[in-house]
């Protein structure tokens, strides 16, 4: 019994160690560009985009796709914006309204606290990496699983949710770089002339 409870507390510490790290690294962090590759599978569909994600605190993300060319999500502090090029309008929600599969990473943009923004929160060795998943709060009845898959020093890798209606999206991240000058001008969003402004959530 007692070695079964010290093994419990052993494992109990290493997630908490686990959490803190990721969140250390994420309260330190002041900005990031990445290269991604978004995979979405459901509703009949499956299909593999990529493109390039720009972060910085406070409250600024920029999604900018090169496949397909033109598809574009930009979270400007105040409103997230969704357009691809030959769309009859362009959606728009504001930013605390945000409904998206963005929405954890817009949470590692302010003060980070994994083990507040998810529910059910697990962790499990992922070979040389490390597991994290949960519900993010108030996504429960659409959100089955989110699941971050983390390095040792607690960057963002990979970043899978699983949907109640059974459709994945997951998102894979390379070349990032961290704590880099990005100019205020790349998360301004201006609308395509004569494309309407249609207030809505912005789809996957």
């Amino acid at each position: 019994m007692l070695i079964a409870l010290c093994s419990a507390m052993r494992g109990e510490a290493q997630d908490a160690n686990l959490i803190r790290r990721v969140d250390d690294h994420y309260n330190h962090l002041r900005s990031l560009r990445a290269r991604y590759v978004e995979h979405y599978s459901g509703m009949g569909m499956d299909r593999t985009e990529s493109g390039t994600l720009m972060l910085r605190k406070p409250g600024l993300m920029r999604w900018s796709y090169d496949s397909p060319s033109g598809k574009l999500f930009v979270l400007d502090g105040r409103f997230a914006w969704f357009y691809t090029p030959g769309d009859a309008q362009v959606s728009r929600a504001p930013a605390k309204q945000l409904d998206d599969m963005r929405s954890p990473l817009r949470l590692l943009l302010g003060h980070t606290q994994l083990a507040k923004e998810l529910d059910n929160l697990t962790t499990a060795p992922d070979g040389a990496s490390f597991r994290i998943s949960g519900i993010p709060k108030g996504m429960a009845q659409r959100v089955k699983l989110l699941t971050l898959i983390v390095s040792a020093g607690g960057a963002i890798q990979r970043m899978k949710m699983e949907e109640i209606d059974g459709s994945t999206t997951e998102f894979t991240f390379s070349q990032m770089e961290e704590n880099i000058p990005l100019p205020e001008a790349n998360f301004v969003f201006s609308p395509p002339h004569g494309v309407p402004i249609v207030n809505a959530q912005p789809p996957i």
